[in-house]
């Protein structure tokens, strides 16, 4: 056993592991942001349309300063995006130099949606006070599209090294490409549709958390109520719809990618029927302090009650992902998302159905205050399963990982340079965002629209409206 792990790390590439940090890091740093690119825009356009229909100064003083948020953050995301298209050149030149005529197509189209977005962005920015309310409304539209396209066409090309298409390789040549058979692929809908559901969970529930510590500290007037139920009515749709799309997801993953499912559940031993394992860690080749659940990881994997989930024994040790690592991400991943579906099913039940107000109730602000770093982190865990569950594979069954990566030691330098960057933009974002939340609270308030209700914006008493 040590003796194949020394032979196997003699092979890998100097850049290898450098690659895989530098990865993970800018990946798991961009991707929050990438979530509010995705999932802001509809959020916003609700507000700019209960305002300019309802006539609702509440709604309007809303849309503008999550437009102006919501810029902050797409000016960061453009920095660590453009990070990450350099990177797949950089980090990874087997990969693109092998694949590139076939992943082309969505890179080009993603860029061109974020040319797309941030045009539209910046008109709808300017346009308070100078486009006709309704056409000032509509440039939300193709800024919401043009962020769902985006990230398609960059999801695509995940679920693309999941289950490859679009090409043969004849005498190790790569042939017959169909760029958009690629493009899309078995699982790129659905994959995507995961996705787009978990981008809605984390910016809905991350603002409504904002509202919530706001309300906490006493600040419970029509804004924060509005603010917090708008965020938290996507959050509640996403995370009741997110566990049914999990599993159509999940649906074959047995037949494309054992040695992922078989981590996924902590499956030593091919079993029939196979328990559900809840927490547990594989050492020494044996599971150790898991509950185990009977038949009920057949069901969730194989939609049976008696169908088998193959074993890690049955995969060549070289073939398998670091098994503990995706086990506890895939677990982490499912009981936040659970535990936020519950939430809002219990909250929206007993305002339906029992009239009772649990904003009301501090209990509750609490839960939602920290429920956004919970779908953060659900998100990050999900990230995790699907990429370390891949490994070895970069192209699953087609390029290892090792083979992807460039012979570069020096990437060292560049990952420790990458960190203090990118902590010097997640310090400046907080400390930007802060500065506004602090100035609104004060009573600031800069391009009134004029097409709001007659009491003007700038009228409003210091206070009253926070962010």
């Amino acid at each position: 056993m040590l003796i194949h792990d020394a032979l196997v790390l003699a092979a890998d590439p100097a850049g290898l592991l450098p690659a895989r940090q530098q990865m993970a890091f800018t990946l798991g740093w961009h991707i929050i942001l990438a979530s509010f690119g995705v999932a802001f825009p509809a959020m916003i356009f609700v507000a700019h349309w209960r305002g300019v229909m309802r006539d609702d100064a509440t709604a309007l003083v809303l849309a503008q300063r999550w437009a102006k948020v919501s810029a902050v953050l797409f000016a960061i995301g453009a920095v660590s995006g453009t990070v990450l298209s350099f990177e797949m050149g950089l980090l990874w030149p087997g990969l693109m130099g092998t694949f590139g005529d076939v992943l082309g197509l969505p890179f080009a189209l993603e860029g061109l949606s974020f040319f797309v977005e941030a045009i539209f962005l910046g008109i709808y920015l300017y346009g308070w006070g100078r486009m006709p309310p309704r056409r000032h409304l509509l440039m939300v539209v193709p800024m919401a599209v043009a962020g769902v396209v985006g990230t398609f066409c960059v999801i695509s090309v995940n679920a693309w090294m999941n289950t490859p298409a679009g090409f043969r390789i004849v005498d190790g040549e790569v042939t017959d490409v169909d760029p958009w058979a690629a493009m899309f692929n078995p699982i790129a809908g659905w994959q995507f549709a995961h996705m787009w559901l978990a981008a809605y969970m984390l910016v809905g529930f991350a603002i409504a958390g904002v509202y919530a510590v706001g309300m906490l500290r006493g600040r419970r007037d029509a804004h924060h109520r509005l603010g917090f139920l708008i965020p938290f009515g996507f959050a509640s749709v996403a995370a009741v719809v997110q566990p049914v799309v999990g599993h159509l997801l999940g649906g074959g993953l047995g037949d494309r990618q054992p040695a992922k499912l078989a981590a996924f559940e902590l499956a030593t031993t091919t079993e029939s029927p196979s328990p559900l394992r809840i927490g547990g860690l594989l050492v020494d080749g044996e599971v150790r302090w898991a509950l185990d659940i009977p038949m009920l990881g057949s069901l969730i994997a194989q939609n049976s009650f008696t169908a088998p989930v193959r074993g890690l024994d049955t995969i060549p040790l070289r073939d398998q992902p670091p098994v503990n690592i995706t086990h506890w991400a895939f677990q982490t991943m499912i009981g936040i998302g659970t535990l936020l579906a519950l939430a809002v099913i219990v909250y929206w039940v007993l305002r339906w159905w029992r009239r009772q107000d649990l904003l009301e109730r501090t209990w509750f602000l609490r839960f939602c205050a920290v429920s956004g770093p919970l779908a953060v982190i659900a998100v990050e865990a999900g990230w995790i399963a699907t990429e370390v569950g891949r490994q070895p594979w970069v192209v699953y069954n087609v390029m290892r990982t090792s083979e992807a990566a460039g012979d570069h030691p020096g990437l060292w330098w560049l990952l420790a340079t990458t960190v203090v960057v990118y902590t010097g933009l997640t310090v400046g974002a907080v400390l930007v965002l802060r500065s506004m939340a602090r100035r609104w609270r004060l009573g600031e308030q800069d391009l009134p629209s004029p097409y709001g209700p007659q009491t003007r914006l700038s009228d409003r008493k210091p206070g009253r409206e926070a962010s």
